[in-house]
Order: structure tokens, then sequence, then C-alpha cells
């Protein structure tokens, strides 16, 4: 690992987004300089903690990013800025193919322009679409079913290509279901419209909306609810500090799943929500969503081969009550505002 005092600079964009911000922190604890390009339309400014330059502005915009890499002395990109929402990837394609393909395009040609050679890439599982088996493999087949995960995937090829012509060297972390909090309740997620489950579970439980809807239950499942593969966003964030170390000491370009490979049904995450608040919560059910695959678990044995990195919150319970506590923080902040 590098001497902490001559580490250059590590540019993180989306950095007061949900995972954004749990890396930024990470890397603070880690001791890494960082610089954040965010343009506020989903992050918060109070994410960023104390000390942490924000430039406000768009990833799309070239002479912004060229600016900040030469001005901050960066050496390493951590692209987390786009959409995420699969449903309205599908209801609005060319929005994702903009902001999530396009603005990757001209962030990674100002990295080539400006000599920058490591590349972090916060990529999804939703490349691997229906998946024929599971737990997946980094080897398995990508065919997202939705623009969501056909943006990132074109992304993933952008940085593959990259590599090859010009050097630029990348981890691409395909991430799982991300959830919970900072265990020492510094970031969460502040979403303005909650889609992830445990997201709006949490916001039910605090009497933030009135019920929790299921979107379908005759998958070919277990319970018939959609499976996922639930990983903590501490861990997750640690993971990209691994794969930064990974860069920095000559490492090549990595494609790695980021989760626990185990997974939990929609039923399942809401009873353990239930178990932790000692109370039932007002559940509904509704018709599947569009681009939803029934299971999606991560095959992991390659992460933990590849990085240094070891999962320390790898519990449903403690992610759950993580979630519930910062919910509750955002709460009490609202009212005492």
């Amino acid at each position: 690992m590098a001497d902490p005092t001559s580490r250059k600079t590590v540019l993180v964009t989306g950095g007061a987004g949900y995972i954004g911000s749990h890396v930024v922190l990470a890397l603070l604890d880690g001791g890494w300089p960082v610089v954040v390009v965010d343009d506020l339309s989903s992050g918060r400014r109070a994410a960023i903690p104390p000390g942490v330059p924000l430039v406000e502005g768009d990833v799309g915009d070239a002479v912004l990013i060229g600016r900040v890499i030469q001005e901050h002395a960066v050496g390493t990109v951590m692209h987390f800025a786009g959409s995420i929402i699969v449903p309205e990837s599908v209801e609005k394609p060319l929005d994702y193919y903009r902001n999530n393909t396009a603005n990757s395009l001209t962030l990674i040609e100002a990295c080539r322009q400006a000599g920058v050679d490591r590349f972090v890439f916060s990529s999804t599982a939703a490349v691997y679409g229906m998946a024929e088996a599971t737990p997946i493999d980094e080897e398995a087949p990508t065919s997202p079913i939705n623009p969501y995960g056909r943006s990132k995937l074109m992304t993933e090829w952008m940085l593959r290509d990259a590599a090859t012509a010009h050097g630029l060297r990348s981890v691409v972390l395909r991430y799982f279901n991300v959830a919970g909090a900072d265990p020492q309740g510094r970031s969460g997620q502040c979403t303005r419209v909650a889609t992830h489950l445990l997201k709006i579970a949490a916001q039910v439980a605090t009497g933030q909306r009135p019920d929790i809807q299921i979107y379908g239950d005759d998958y070919p499942t277990a319970d018939g609810t959609c499976v996922r593969d639930y990983i903590h966003v501490s861990d997750l964030a640690a993971a990209h500090v691994a794969a930064l170390v990974h860069l920095e000491a000559g490492g090549d370009s990595r494609t790695l799943n980021c989760g626990y490979g185990r997974g939990y049904s929609v039923r399942e995450v809401l009873d353990m929500v239930q178990a932790v608040l000692g109370r039932p919560l007002p559940i509904r059910v509704g018709p599947r969503r569009p681009g939803d695959p029934p299971a999606l678990v991560a095959a992991t044995a390659r992460i933990g081969q590849e990085l240094d990195w070891t999962p320390r919150h790898a519990d449903l319970r403690g992610i759950v009550a993580s979630a519930l506590a910062w919910e509750r923080t955002l709460v009490e902040d609202k009212a005492s505002s």
C-alpha cells in the first residue's frame, strides 16, 4: 500500500449520494485525499464530510471534469454518478443512456486526456438479466433485460476497450442489492423517491408511508417473491477501497461481483424488519414491476481471491437494524429543524 503522504487524490463522482457518500467515508478513514463531483440532483450536500471539496456540476461536462482532475491532482476516479431506478429506465430509456452511458464516456475520455490510468466503476448485477443459474458468477452471460442494466454494461464495454487502447486499468464492481447505513450513523440512504425495499420498509416503520407493497408474489421462488443478495453499504464501500489498493499496486483490470452469496426473498426481508421492530407492518401485494428478474444472488469467490476484502456486516438483522436507526435519525432531524 502506498505511503499515505504520497497518495494522489481520488475523484468520487456522485459522492453526495447513498453509496458514494459511504465510499468517501471509507476513503477518509483510510487516509486518502478525496474530491467529489456531484450535481446534487439526488445527493445531499450534508452527506459530504467537512474538509472534502465538493464541486457541484455534471459528470458530462468535459471541461469541468478536466479542470477538477488537474486542480486536485487526481490519480484515480471512482464513478457512482448516474440513474439507478429500473422501472424508470423502462419508461425513460434515453435519459438512462444519456446520464449513465454518454456521461461515462465523457468521464473516461477526460481520464485518458489527463493521463489518469485507474478507474473504479459502480456497475450492477442487472447486467446479467434473467440469469440461467444461481448463484451468478462473473463468467455468466450478460443479457440485461432493462435499459438501466444495458446502460451500465455499455460502460463496462467502454472501459474494457479503453484498457486495451489506452492503458486505463479499471475494477468494475457489479453490485447486488445494497442496503443498510454507516454503523457510526454518519451516512445512510436519503433518496427523495425511495424504490429500495428496505428503505421503503424503514419509511413505513417510522410513519412516513402508509404501507409497503410487494411487487408480485407469483415468481418461481420458494415464497413467490423476488430473491436478492443484500450487501451492507459499508462492506461495499470497503470493497471499493480494496479495489483502489489493487490498482495502486499495479493490478490489472478486474470485473467482480459484490454480494454475500446468500439470497433473501422480499417476504424474508420484511419478516426481519418486523422482527427487529417487534410489531407488524401494513403490507399489500401488487402486480409485478417491469424488468424485475426472479432471483439475483452473487457467486462471491472471485472478489475474495482478487481483492483484500472480507465482509464485516454480512448479517440481515444487522443490515435491517442499521437502516432503521438511520431512518429514525432522519425523522428526528426533520422534526427538530
